[in-house]
């Protein structure tokens, strides 16, 4: 094999090697942005629970302020 063939598939190499590079880190850091939309997810659905028992109490205490009138 010649010196500039041999060049030329260094040259690819290392290319190759700094795309799996940057692949990597874009891979971590959309892992990264899944997880905290996970945790912003589970925290808006606790929010939501929690608004529909307060909405469901007051319902139920209408319904008995209005049974006591």
């Amino acid at each position: 094999m010649e010196q500039p063939e041999i060049d030329n598939l260094i040259a690819k190499i290392d290319q190759l090697i700094d795309t799996c590079d940057q692949l990597h880190q874009h891979n971590r850091q959309l892992l990264a942005q899944e997880r905290s939309w996970r945790e912003e997810r589970l925290q808006l659905i606790e929010k939501n629970d929690l608004a529909r028992q307060k909405v469901e109490a007051m319902i139920l205490r209408l319904k008995s302020l209005e049974h006591d009138s």
